[in-house]
């Protein structure tokens, strides 16, 4: 268990801050490994009491993180090689249609994908927080498309999706600013009405963030309020 402790910060509640360390931790860990994470470690590496960890732990199973085994704790599942062949490849279909049918006529969507980039570089010390805002950045894409089951299909992958965004990030220390530079080569081609352009940036992002997800070792979580912000 990492000894990187939940600080409460911008009015969080003890709730708040356990359930943003539990997930940081949780993309720390090996994806290719079940782990069991108990309630009086989490309250010993969080520094937090009891009832705001099993409220937070409650939060991350309802969002499909872990699976609360009685008398066993929290139970994160592996994912394998597999699941994240097969997530990847469904995000690919649905975001190259999406990508290709909005970058002729983008509208307003080239100004939101804009203010969500600078959204995620200030967050690059919080990578719970980066990889939302991530989330947020292709959701947009899926829903400016406006093909209702199309998105309503994208939200299925969203848990998968965010823990493998986390893994992503923990596995390489300079993922965070690769993923910035190829949203911002997204949004270069969608503002430019390049659909051909827009499908091979959203590929080139992808394929990077699969590749990434097969790196060996996990990089540890920087511990942001001792150092100069950012992720290792």
């Amino acid at each position: 268990m990492s000894g990187l402790r939940a600080v409460s910060g911008r009015g969080e509640s003890a709730q708040d801050a356990a359930y943003r360390w539990l997930k940081r931790h949780i993309g720390s860990l090996p994806r290719q490994e079940g782990t069991f994470l108990t309630e009086a470690e989490v309250c010993e590496s969080t520094g937090t009491s009891r009832t705001p960890v099993r409220e937070a732990l409650l939060r991350l199973e309802a969002e499909g993180f872990l699976q609360i085994v009685p008398k066993k704790g929290a139970y994160v599942p592996p994912i394998t090689d597999t699941e994240v062949e097969a997530v990847m490849q469904a995000r690919g279909l649905v975001e190259d249609w999406c990508v290709r049918r909005v970058a002729p006529v983008a509208g307003g969507l080239p100004v939101e994908l804009e203010r969500l980039i600078a959204e995620q570089e200030g967050l690059l010390g919080d990578p719970v927080a980066f990889i939302e805002c991530d989330r947020a950045f292709h959701r947009a894409i899926v829903r400016t498309a406006g093909n209702a089951v199309l998105s309503e299909f994208y939200e299925t992958l969203r848990d998968r999706q965010v823990r493998m965004g986390l893994r992503a990030i923990a596995a390489a220390h300079d993922r965070a600013r690769c993923v910035l530079a190829e949203h911002r080569a997204i949004l270069d081609a969608v503002r430019s009405a390049d659909s051909a352009a827009a499908s091979e940036a959203v590929a080139t992002h992808l394929s990077s963030t699969l590749a990434t997800l097969h790196l060996p070792g996990v990089a540890q979580w920087v511990d942001t309020d001792e150092s100069a912000g950012g992720v290792s």
